[in-house]
């Protein structure tokens, strides 16, 4: 696989990344909700942290959460010019598409969430109780480094209470995947997912010919 087909993949998942949360940031207000199909919602949160919505700060408790804030996006353009090396010594060592493909799927993903950390904070004014605008002219609700990742895409497969015969939990109101993330994460997700599943096509022994390399071959 080229830089060339990367690169398109790369491109492809970061215009649709920005575009969804662009269209969520300027049409929806902050934790606004709507059914799509069946147990499928949209709904509008604003990540300031880590997975799962977890800061720096709850972890390191004497910095304070914006000091936390520009540590963490400075790791992530830090880690991004890991991957992006990663990735092109991957194919300029002919390494096997599987990886080249996981790689730059990883890339794209960080990349996209590494934008809203970046840039989002002066491009756009809150959403909190309103629909928020692009570059408004009173400025928007933060500075570089200080913007919050845009998530939307929400899953909740089972909600309910849980039977009281279990510890700890039982009786207490319970959803079954309850995260809220983004086509970024998506990326990301996948690929990690590729690395695992697929991790002998994807770091093949010195000489070893895998079956994806003889598909992409012929």
């Amino acid at each position: 696989m080229n830089i060339k087909k990367a690169s398109i993949l790369i491109i492809s998942i970061l215009l649709i990344d920005q575009i969804s949360k662009v269209y969520i940031k300027t049409h929806f207000e902050l934790q606004e909700e709507i059914k799509v199909l069946g147990w499928f919602r949209i709904l509008f949160v604003e990540n300031n942290g880590m997975a799962w919505g977890a800061k720096l700060s709850d972890f390191v408790s004497f910095i304070s959460d914006r000091t936390a804030k520009v540590i963490l996006t400075s790791f992530r353009l830090i880690a991004i010019v890991g991957i992006g090396y990663w990735l092109w010594n991957s194919i300029k060592t002919k390494a096997s598409r599987v990886l080249i493909i996981a790689v730059s799927l990883i890339f794209a993903g960080a990349f996209g969430n590494i934008i809203d950390s970046v840039f989002y904070g002066f491009l756009f004014n809150d959403s909190y109780g309103q629909v928020a605008s692009f570059l408004p002219s009173e400025g928007g609700y933060d500075g570089l480094l200080h913007g919050k990742v845009v998530d939307m895409l929400h899953f909740p497969f089972w909600k309910g209470y849980l039977p009281q015969w279990l510890p700890f939990y039982g009786g207490k109101h319970f959803i079954f995947f309850n995260p809220v993330f983004n086509i970024a994460d998506m990326a990301i997700s996948t690929g990690v997912g590729m690395l695992i599943v697929f991790n002998k096509r994807a770091f093949p022994k010195e000489g070893e010919i895998t079956k994806t390399d003889i598909l992409y071959q012929e």
